[in-house]
């Protein structure tokens, strides 16, 4: 057990010293959790910008601030002159509005294009400014009704805006399993990649490069078996994969804000399982192949389409049938959806545990076929 324990940390010590290797190692993984997040948003994830609209208000009577306040209601988002350039459209208030509405007479408000605003902006801001204006027109009949056809009055209007509304619209997921979306996507999917292709890169390539130089055929001089020498570079693999999971869980915590629920114990024991995966999966390579100019290829070549495959870039519930039987054919796809379980719909260790078993399996399987392939 020692001489295992020594092996992993020298192999820790040793990556440390190249610090370019921490930008694989932290940084990449942090900066395509945060992008990804913003990519794959969707119901849930991060809000998109209220669109921002010029108000040109020439009525200085009270209808059209009280339009201004329904428009900023319906999301929009009112700019001053001084922030025009910001605008993607532009609405003008007559200075008869209030008066025309009075008379019962129809008034009409001028809405126009801004130079350089697309058309989805165009379309959002013409839709809340028609809801905007269907909620006035509600309100300015609601109020004829209520007091026989007297003129409104703002004290009215705004009486009849803070009653609450009888009918109310409970929108939430058909099942108990809603699609992860935003950064609930990114930081699993992200994780699990990163973890995967790191420790396949660097437990491969270090074994490559020690059976190279001679240390491998060194070490044979030393009372260690070849299970004490692929355990201590197992070890040294998971407490690698541990750091890059503890940076990740950390960054999605508290800079992005991902609930990672109420099972943090399962949590936790499903990412050290999957560590260990990843960990033997890249002993393995670096056992079977010889050739350090290949395993770099190798590895990259295996863990991105496992990553795919398994559901670390898209959500595996829009995938077809036949893509989700093939994400359960690799340790990823087990990964997520344990990940998934836990973190987004909140299933706990009874939910997951079928996975988490799944991975131990593969665990298992790659450490002895690993002993069994393992040159010197």
């Amino acid at each position: 057990m020692k001489p295992a324990l020594a092996i992993g940390h020298n192999d820790l010590r040793l990556f440390f010293r190249h610090r370019a290797s921490l930008v694989w190692l932290l940084a990449m993984p942090v900066a395509f959790t945060y992008f990804m997040g913003f990519a794959v948003r969707g119901p849930g994830g991060p809000a998109s910008p209220r669109p921002a609209v010029f108000i040109e208000n020439q009525d200085q009577a009270f209808l059209g601030k009280y339009f201004l306040d329904t428009l900023g209601e319906q999301g929009l988002r009112i700019v001053a002159a001084t922030n025009r350039a910001e605008a993607k459209r532009g609405i003008r208030i007559p200075a008869d509005f209030t008066q025309r509405v009075l008379n019962k007479q129809s008034a009409n408000v001028a809405f126009s294009t801004v130079d350089g605003a697309g058309d989805e902006a165009a379309a959002l801001i013409e839709l809340r400014v028609l809801r905007a204006l269907v909620a006035i027109n509600g309100n300015l009949v609601e109020h004829a009704l209520a007091t026989s056809g007297q003129p409104p009055t703002e004290e009215g209007l705004r009486a009849l805006n803070a009653r609450e509304n009888p009918v109310q619209l409970d929108s939430r997921f058909a099942g108990r399993k809603p699609m992860p979306v935003g950064f609930n996507l990114s930081l699993p999917g992200n994780l699990v990649m990163y973890v995967l292709m790191n420790l396949m890169i660097f437990g491969a390539a270090t074994i490559a490069a020690e059976r190279r130089y001679g240390v491998l055929r060194r070490l044979m001089i030393h009372p260690i078996s070849r299970g004490t020498l692929i355990a201590g570079k197992v070890y040294g693999l998971i407490l690698l994969g541990l750091v890059q999971i503890a940076v990740l869980l950390l960054v999605g915590h508290f800079l992005l804000r991902v609930n990672l629920g109420d099972h943090l114990p399962a949590l936790l024991l499903t990412l050290a399982i999957y560590a260990w995966v990843a960990a033997s999966l890249g002993v393995l390579v670096g056992s079977v192949v010889t050739a350090e100019e290949k395993v770099i290829g190798l590895c990259l070549l295996a863990s991105l389409p496992m990553a795919a495959l398994g559901g670390c870039w898209w959500p595996l519930e829009i995938v077809p049938d036949f893509v989700k039987l093939l994400a359960h054919l690799v340790p990823t796809g087990w990964a997520m959806d344990a990940l998934h379980q836990l973190i987004t719909f909140g299933g706990g260790f009874a939910k997951a545990k079928g996975a988490i078993g799944v991975l131990f399996l593969f665990g298992l399987a790659a450490n002895f076929t690993a002993a069994k392939c393992f040159r010197w």
